[in-house]
């Protein structure tokens, strides 16, 4: 019984996740954390534009809030949504990906190595693949220990 409801549990988690990340693509939105209380459940996204996520006046997040109870069948009152900045944006591979969005294939390249690697990582590969271009353009870089 116990393996039934973390199936469940599991399966709503990526369905919110997908839902999430078609409504808040154009936010920067990178992931999803869910807390589950006795009496209310709090959902945290990770996001690189807090101001669009939230609105004016907080009408963002209370539209999606409503969206999410009616979607997934939680009572009224007992979801709360914030919205939380990535911490390190560098070193999150979805955030980068959306940096590279619009930009001229190589400067987005290695503006993205640069930046990783002032955020500390240890090494990077950025791997940009097209139709309209040859199949891959890698760019590496690790650093030397």
């Amino acid at each position: 019984m116990a393996m039934q409801i973390s199936k469940k549990k599991f399966v709503t988690d990526a369905e919110l996740n997908e839902f999430l990340t078609q409504e808040l693509a154009e936010d920067g939105y990178s992931g999803v954390e869910v807390r589950v209380t006795p009496a209310k459940t709090e959902i945290i996204t990770l996001v690189t534009r807090t101001q669009n996520v939230l609105g004016e006046k907080g009408w963002g997040t209370r539209e999606l809030t409503a969206v999410v109870q009616k979607r997934f069948g939680f009572p009224e009152g007992s979801v709360e949504l914030y919205a939380e900045k990535v911490a390190a944006r560098g070193l999150c591979a979805i955030a980068q990906a959306e940096c590279l969005h619009w930009l001229a294939v190589q400067r987005a390249c290695y503006g993205v190595l640069w930046f990783m690697m002032e955020s500390g990582a240890k090494g990077c590969e950025v791997v940009v693949q097209s139709w309209w271009r040859t199949p891959v353009i890698p760019a590496t870089w690790e650093a030397e220990a």
